[in-house]
């Protein structure tokens, strides 16, 4: 990064500003070099390509394209004679990576091996977190884990050392977390092995949950296949402030959607709304879009992402910001579907029980659930899984605990806080988060995977367990 900016500084100084800024961008272009990932400093970064590709499809289609379009075209195995029609043709597609997680990646491994190739094509990697059980605590789940599932991770371990696959050990984090704090960023392609992939949309990503078999393809080299997604766009005015946090956004959209709303769509939220949500916040927003059958779920190239990668150590922000108009929708563009949401005017929600599309203002909430005969009280809250473990779910938490520790309350609740990551448990550590909530009565820290839990409360609102 200290070489892209002397070098920019040089060419400035020489070319001047304005207009020839371009110039400026083009010499850096012609050379830039930018790592996929500090794993990997040999795969690069290739938005060349993506622009390229997408130049050939917008000059095709003759019309603008929306961010989700110029992602999925932009890898393209054949852009020049793809046949693309939304919704009903099929593509032939390169994706960038692939992430695996415990559970599938065993199978993925035995049959990538059968296929004879000494190495996978394209970065993959695979995380160890799902065969770990939160049952008692963090270190004592994982010792447990490591015991118990020995045999399978000395396998992974070993298959992803001989075939250049990455692997996270037990204990590293969520599948999830890790890909959006080391792999994802604005206008990667990846697919996982996990139905919530789609969390990397919080980065710009075009992120897809498939099976194990497909998987294997893109490791071997094989072209992709995927039904032309329609795109879904959602149009968010306003900014997000009080209790409503980014939850509350795609808790609304269940809603209108329902659960299979999303069936073979992308949703590509936009607008000047977008801003007001941190990087995690459309993280989350991404990841839940699975509960609507969504395809994947993306955002925009922004400063939130730009802080996000910086602040991650990742050295693609930069260049991110010489393509932005490649990671952005181009104006004009048409969705097949159109919600528009004022964030000034959106309260915070819950959602279920029994299905995640349910969606109840929380100031209504008691009142349906009292008509209804469902259960009132709180048995359990969980801050953690996949889709509530970023930092800034540990901090609202944390905050939410320290006020009621000041007045000398009392959970009435078993309470679970399961971490998204190890970096963020040594940053909420190093911020003293854990102290405020393991003084909590009944609480206890878990490094574990809460397994697909649709919970009853999404725990973005005070837990009426400490509100009364």
């Amino acid at each position: 990064m200290a070489t892209y900016c002397l070098t920019v500084a040089r060419l400035q100084l020489a070319l001047g500003q304005g207009a020839r800024r371009l110039h400026v961008s083009a010499a850096y272009r012609a050379k830039a070099k930018v790592a996929m990932s500090r794993f990997e400093p040999t795969s690069f970064v290739n938005y060349e390509n993506l622009q390229s590709n997408v130049d050939i499809v917008r000059k095709r289609l003759n019309r603008p394209l929306t961010l989700s379009e110029k992602i999925v075209y932009g890898h393209l195995d054949d852009p020049h004679n793809q046949e693309i029609d939304r919704g009903r043709t099929y593509l032939r597609l390169r994706p960038d990576r692939v992430a695996m997680q415990d559970a599938t990646a065993q199978m993925a491994m035995l049959q990538f091996i059968s296929s004879g190739l000494p190495k996978v094509a394209v970065p993959s990697t695979i995380h160890c977190d799902h065969l770990i059980e939160a049952q008692i605590g963090g270190a004592q789940d994982l010792a447990r884990a490591k015991d118990v599932n020995q045999e399978v991770y000395n396998f992974l371990s070993s298959a992803g050392a001989k075939y250049g696959v990455g692997f996270w050990k037990p204990g590293s984090g969520i599948i999830h977390q890790i890909i959006l704090e080391n792999y994802a960023y604005p206008g990667v392609m990846l697919i996982g092995t996990d139905s919530h992939t789609p969390n990397g949309g919080g980065l710009g990503a075009i992120c897809i949950g498939v099976g194990g078999a497909d998987a294997v393809d893109v490791m071997a080299g094989i072209p992709w296949e995927l039904k032309c997604p329609k795109v879904i766009g959602v149009k968010l005015t306003g900014s997000l402030s009080g209790w409503t946090s980014p939850k509350d956004v795609i808790l609304k959209v269940a809603g209108i959607l329902t659960v299979k709303g999303g069936t073979g769509a992308i949703v590509e939220y936009h607008g000047p709304g977008v801003d007001s949500i941190s990087c995690t916040g459309m993280a989350t927003i991404c990841n839940m879009g699975a509960e609507i059958g969504a395809t994947t779920s993306v955002f925009p190239y922004n400063h939130r992402m730009r802080t996000y990668l910086e602040k991650t150590g990742r050295e693609i922000a930069a260049l991110a910001d010489e393509y932005s108009d490649l990671l952005v929708p181009d104006e004009g563009c048409e969705y097949d579907q159109i919600i528009e949401l004022n964030l000034d005017e959106l309260k915070p929600h819950i959602n279920g029980p029994f299905t995640p599309d349910l969606a109840h203002p929380v100031s209504k909430v008691g009142a349906v659930a009292e008509k209804n005969g469902w259960p009132l009280d709180v048995k359990v809250g969980l801050i953690g899984s996949c889709t509530n473990s970023s930092y800034e779910d540990m901090g609202r938490a944390a905050s939410l605990a320290k006020q009621a520790l000041d007045k000398g309350l009392k959970c009435k609740a078993q309470f679970t806080v399961t971490p998204g990551s190890e970096q963020i448990r040594a940053t909420i550590e190093r911020d003293g988060y854990v102290s405020a909530s393991t003084q909590t009565k009944n609480t206890c820290v878990l490094m574990a995977l809460a397994l697909d839990l649709l919970l009853f409360l999404r725990l973005s609102q005070p837990s009426p367990s400490l509100a009364h």
